[in-house]
C-alpha cells in the first residue's frame, strides 16, 4: 500500500477557512459555547479568511471543555456520534470527547499518514502498547495502522513479560507505547536472550521525553524511535509526527497550529518557542477552534530533508502548567531527564517531589543507580550528577541516587512529580 499524502487534498489552503468558515457558522446556529465568545468579541464567520484572522478569534481550554460536561461542547446530535473517548479533568470528571464516523475516519487516516512517514505498510506487525479504553493512543494507532494493511497486535499496557514472549513469537516490527513504558520493556529486556526481537521502529507519545532517553531507547532495542505528538481534546494522537530523518514532527493537514507566548497569548516567531495552540477545520462533533495545549514547542519553517512539504513543530519541551520554579528559575522535568541520562551509572527513571517550605516551593529528586553500577561508584556519579543537573537547569536542585530498582516503575503515561 502506498503511503497516504493527505495534503494533495487541499492545493489552495484557504479552503480551509471557507470550511472553518461553515464550522463557526454552524456553531452560531445551534447556540454552541463557542459561538457565545465570538459575540464577545463582536466576531462573525466572516471575519475569518487566513491564518492572520485567525489570531483574533478567542482561545479555548480544558476549563471550557469541562464547563458544559458532558455533552456541552458537542456540535453534533447524540444520534450522530458513533464513539465517545475523555481526557482527565482538573474537576475530577473526565472531559468527553465525541467523534462522527467522518471524525473517526479522518483520525485514522490521519494517524496512517503519520505512520507512513516513516515508512510503516503491510509488511509491518505492529504491537500497540498504549492503553485502550477511553484514552485515545490505543484505538489511534490501532486504527492508524490498519488502514496501512498492517497486522496490529492490540495486547495493551501492562504484563511485560507477556509483551515480550508475545513480540518475540509473532514478531513485531514496530512498537506504540508511551516512552516511560517502552523504557520499561528495555530493563526487562536487560540480561536476556533477545534473538527473535525484530523490531526496527518505535513511535512513542503522550508525554515528552527528552533526547537522551531517545538515544537509550535506540540503543536498548534496536529501534529507530520517532516522536508522535496528540491530544486526546484536538483527536487523539495523529497531530504531528516525526519521520526517518528525526528533525521535528510533520503537522497533519487537518490542523492550523499557532505558537503563542503563555502569559499573553500573542503570537511568538516561527523558530520561538511557546505554547501550542491547534484549531481543527475538518473535525465534526467536538469543536477544535485554537485551543491552548498547554505543551510548549515551536514551529520550524526550514524544509526537512524528507521531502515532505508539511508545516513542522519541535519536539514538546515540556508543559506551560507542569512548569516547576526552584529559587526563581523554570525548571521542567524533561530537563531534569535529559541531566540524569547524561551520567552514566544512572537509570532513566526518577521523582520529583514537590513541597511547601516557608511558602516557598522547593524540589528534591530521587533517581536510582542501575544494577550494573557498583556502590563504590556513587561518589563519582553524585559529583557528576550535580554537575549536570546544573548545566541543563541552571539550579542546585538537591537530590538522593537510590538502589537499583527502587524507584516505582508504571505501565503506562508516567507521573514524575509528587507532590506534597
Amino acid at each position: 500500500m502506498t503511503r497516504l499524502n493527505r495534503n494533495e487534498r487541499l492545493a489552495d489552503s484557504g479552503e480551509k477557512y471557507v470550511k472553518l468558515r461553515s464550522l463557526l457558522q454552524h456553531l452560531i446556529d445551534i447556540g454552541h459555547p463557542y459561538a457565545a465568545r465570538m459575540a464577545e468579541r463582536g466576531l462573525r464567520p466572516e471575519h475569518l479568511g487566513n491564518r492572520e484572522d485567525l489570531a483574533s478569534f478567542p482561545t479555548t481550554t480544558k476549563y471550557d471543555l469541562l464547563s458544559g460536561y458532558p455533552f456541552g461542547w458537542f456540535a453534533r446530535e447524540k444520534r450522530d456520534i458513533v464513539r465517545i473517548h475523555a481526557t482527565s479533568g482538573a474537576t475530577g470528571k473526565p472531559a468527553l470527547i465525541a467523534y462522527t464516523a467522518d471524525d473517526v475516519r479522518m483520525w485514522s487516516e490521519n494517524m496512517a499518514w503519520c505512520m507512513g512517514l516513516s515508512g510503516v505498510c503491510e509488511n509491518d506487525v505492529v504491537q500497540v502498547s498504549y492503553g485502550y479504553g477511553l484514552f485515545t493512543g490505543g484505538f489511534g494507532v490501532h486504527d492508524g495502522a490498519g488502514v496501512l494493511g498492517a497486522m496490529v497486535v492490540p495486547i495493551s499496557g501492562g504484563f511485560t513479560d507477556r509483551q515480550i514472549a508475545i513480540m518475540k513469537d509473532i514478531g513485531a516490527t514496530v512498537l506504540a507505547c508511551t516512552p516511560s513504558y517502552a523504557l520499561r520493556i528495555a530493563e526487562n529486556l536487560e540480561g536476556r536472550d533477545t534473538d527473535g526481537i525484530k523490531l526496527r521502529l518505535g513511535f512513542f507519545g503522550a508525554e515528552a521525553w527528552s533526547d537522551e532517553l531517545r538515544a537509550f531507547l535506540e540503543r536498548a532495542l534496536g529501534i529507530k524511535a520517532l516522536d508522535m505528538y496528540g491530544l486526546g481534546e484536538a483527536m487523539g494522537p495523529g497531530v504531528s509526527a516525526e519521520c526517518l530523518e528525526q528533525n521535528g514532527l510533520h503537522i497533519s493537514d487537518d490542523f492550523i497550529a499557532e505558537v503563542v507566548d503563555p502569559a499573553t497569548l500573542e503570537r511568538v516567531d516561527d523558530g520561538e518557542e511557546g505554547e501550542l495552540v491547534l484549531t481543527s477545520w475538518n473535525r465534526q462533533a467536538f469543536p477544535v477552534i485554537r485551543y491552548r495545549t498547554r505543551d510548549l514547542a515551536s514551529l520550524l519553517t526550514e524544509p526537512c530533508p524528507c521531502g515532505e512539504p508539511t508545516p513542522r513543530m519541535s519536539r514538546v519541551r515540556g508543559r506551560s502548567d507542569d512548569m516547576l520554579i526552584f529559587r526563581g528559575i523554570n525548571v521542567f522535568p524533561k530537563q531534569i531527564e535529559a541531566a540524569i541520562l547524561g551520567v552514566s551509572g544512572l537509570t532513566a527513571n526518577f521523582r520529583i517531589t514537590v513541597c511547601k517550605t516557608r511558602g516557598l516551593q522547593d524540589l528534591s529528586i530521587v533517581c536510582e543507580r542501575s544494577a550494573e553500577s557498583k556502590p563504590e561508584d556513587i561518589d563519582a556519579m553524585t559529583r557528576a550528577l550535580k554537575k549536570s543537573i546544573s548545566n541543563s537547569t541552571g539550579a542546585s536542585i538537591p537530590f538522593e541516587i537510590a538502589e537499583p530498582g527502587s524507584v516505582p516503575r508504571l505501565d503506562g503515561k508516567s507521573s514524575r512529580i509528587l507532590k506534597k
